[in-house]
């Protein structure tokens, strides 16, 4: 069970915006997880996600680890922004494409460091 918790966190420590989700971007499996990937790529910056359906080890464990019971779950620099509800709020708002922008700037610049 610990090395659940502990891929977890590799997961969101290597990858500035990662989305956990049912199914992947272009192949979602439930509704939510659809409009949370479907937005995501609107935006048009890289991100990782994580088919839980292929990990249930991460599914169980990463409601308890985020204190967040659903999917989809943006993390954005280590931090979970939200889930369905949320990510299409702060989309509809402008807030998520600044904050993803800004994010994935940040790390294009480290890279060719």
């Amino acid at each position: 069970m610990m090395e659940t918790v502990d891929k977890i966190k590799q997961q969101i420590a290597e990858n500035p915006i990662i989305l956990y989700m049912k199914g992947s971007p272009k192949l979602p499996s439930c509704g939510f997880s659809s409009q949370a990937g479907q937005i995501m790529i609107n935006i048009g910056e890289q991100f990782a996600y994580v088919d839980i359906l292929q990990n249930p080890d991460i599914r169980a464990e990463l409601p308890k680890f985020a204190n967040w019971p659903t999917f989809p779950q943006l993390w954005v620099e280590g931090e979970l922004v939200g889930g369905c509800d949320i990510i299409v709020e702060m989309y509809q708002q402008g807030e998520l494409q600044t904050l993803i922008k800004e994010v994935a700037a940040k790390y294009k610049g480290e890279e060719e460091a």
